[in-house]
């Protein structure tokens, strides 16, 4: 399924997916501000769906990111800190759905910007954006990473 923006479905096509999750979610996302998204993940959590976001550091001193929101909510958000820009704007759902596309999660990208949102439920492509969700989790490992904690919010 195909989407664009502004206010052609993109927000509540995300939403659709992530209330149908039930194993995982993996996230990384240049920017999110949505509301809306923030809260169906935070409602997929208390459904014990598993949960990974890695987000572009900027965020992290964003006041609109909802980066704040999803930590002290017990979500699993990082934050690239090494060179250039984590520009991703993909998530992967249960290991068979893809959410890709030009789309951030973020209100500008719904209300305003020209974007477009690409669904796709394919267990191979899902498996080849899992490995490179992966590849950008692992570097937490190595300090490009940061984590924020939610002592860090205050």
């Amino acid at each position: 399924k195909i989407y664009f923006s502004p206010n052609g479905g993109s927000q509540e096509a995300v939403v659709t997916e992530i209330n149908g999750a039930h194993k995982s979610i993996d996230i990384a996302m240049f920017a999110f501000t949505s509301r809306e998204i923030a809260h169906a993940l935070v409602a997929a959590k208390q459904r014990h769906v598993r949960i990974k976001i890695t987000l572009d550091n900027a965020q992290i001193k964003d006041p609109y990111s909802k980066c704040r929101y999803l930590v002290t909510k017990g979500l699993n958000v990082r934050f690239h800190m090494g060179q250039g820009l984590m520009h991703d704007k993909f998530a992967v759902i249960d290991n068979q759905v893809v959410l890709t596309g030009s789309y951030n999660w973020t209100e500008t990208a719904e209300k305003k910007n020209s974007e477009n949102l690409l669904i796709i439920k394919d267990k191979e492509l899902a498996r080849t954006y899992a490995k490179q969700f992966k590849g950008i989790w692992a570097q937490s490992g190595q300090g490009q990473i940061k984590i924020l904690q939610p002592e860090d919010l205050d």
